[in-house]
């Protein structure tokens, strides 16, 4: 059996010379870019169907009876519709980095539950403007896109989420190419395609099979 070792080496030593193996040559695992919670519900499938028609969700966001909200990968925007002559000082709005509730004084709340991810509470903030409350909070996990910002509210398909290639420029030489990787990957997994990283392994191990001809791989099977 052929396996890389931790140094991005492949270990030969149980490869014979000339010796056909029916082992498979382990590849490491898929670097797919799903949201992280993905994993913990495999049930729900359904709302990050590769198959799905629905068009991109606009601005990154979605809309339930009480609020909308779009997002970018370091933040998003939740506006909350409310009376014309509403004043701040009937608001009460509480911001924690995992829950989020809001209402109007003496009034059952627009929105009291537990937020999909964590937020760093001392970069958020609120402002009234006309008719809206708008709430700008920054993610704890700038790299990954939230399915909702409730949890138990209306899902989005974050697969179908485009970021904005004009806002590439402004990141960092790191961060930058961090997002075209899951950008990349995103494209290959609807093609069916592989990921940057099994194409990096790929290559690694064609260049291995070259640089070691004496070796026998007729019958060995690859994943």
């Amino acid at each position: 059996m052929l396996e890389l070792t931790e140094d991005g080496a492949f270990d030969t030593a149980t490869v014979k010379p000339k010796v056909s193996t029916t082992e498979t040559v382990t590849s490491l695992a898929k670097a797919t870019v799903v949201s992280p919670d993905e994993s913990e519900k495999p049930a729900e499938a359904s709302v990050e169907d590769d198959d799905d028609s629905t068009p991109p969700p606009v601005g990154n966001g979605g809309k339930t009876d009480n609020y909308s909200w779009t997002q970018q990968l370091a933040e998003l925007c939740v506006t909350i519709p409310v009376p014309t002559g509403i004043r701040t000082k009937q608001l009460d709005i509480q911001i924690s980095n995992k829950h989020l509730k809001v209402a109007i004084k003496g009034q059952p709340p627009i929105i009291d539950g537990d937020l999909h991810k964590r937020i760093i509470v001392d970069d958020s903030f609120w402002t009234l403007e006309d008719s809206d409350i708008v709430i700008n909070m920054q993610k704890d996990n700038k790299m990954e896109w939230w399915k909702c910002v409730i949890v138990g509210d209306a899902e989005i398909n974050t697969r179908k989420v485009q970021p904005e290639n004009s806002k590439l420029s402004d990141l960092d030489g790191e961060t930058r190419q961090t997002v075209e990787k899951m950008m990349f990957d995103q494209k290959q997994k609807a093609l069916g395609l592989p990921s940057a990283d099994e194409l990096q392994k790929r290559e690694m191990l064609d260049k291995f099979m070259k640089s070691h001809p004496e070796m026998d791989f007729s019958q060995a099977k690859f994943s």
